[in-house]
């Protein structure tokens, strides 16, 4: 039995999910610059900018499945290229990070589910480009 797109899809956002929790519970705004930066854009409390901003991902995440993938919408095919390509690159940089320091960084265990979905969808994406996808 073969997964479909927008099963694909529904597990991609289910492991960003995971992936946010992980990065939560490990503190990534306190050992990435850029996650600090952007966590204390939205609050003082770190912790708190980082889960806030983390939740308005995943909710995005869920939202483009609910609303854009599953009913297979005349832009379903944008959206999953774009957070396949996003997830692709959050997947290769937790990687990348935790080997260049050689050791854990947050959000290594679950980047390689972020990889595994993305890689799935962009496949499809690409072997769909002049026909329509099977959702």
């Amino acid at each position: 039995m073969q997964i479909g797109t927008s099963g694909l899809f529904l597990g991609l956002a289910i492991s960003q999910a995971a992936h946010s929790i992980e990065e939560f519970y490990f503190r990534l705004f306190d050992v990435f610059a850029p996650a600090r930066y952007l966590s204390g854009l939205i609050s003082e409390n770190l912790a708190l900018g980082f889960a806030i901003g983390n939740a308005l991902v995943v909710t995005l995440a869920f939202w483009t499945y609910f609303f854009r993938v599953r009913p297979a919408v005349g832009s379903a095919k944008a959206w999953i290229w774009a957070w396949s390509l996003v997830e692709l690159g959050n997947g290769i940089g937790h990687i990348f990070f935790a080997l260049d320091a050689s050791a854990y960084f947050p959000g290594v265990y679950t980047a390689p589910f972020l990889l595994v979905f993305s890689l799935a969808l962009l496949y499809r994406a690409v072997r769909a480009v002049d026909r329509p996808l099977v959702y």
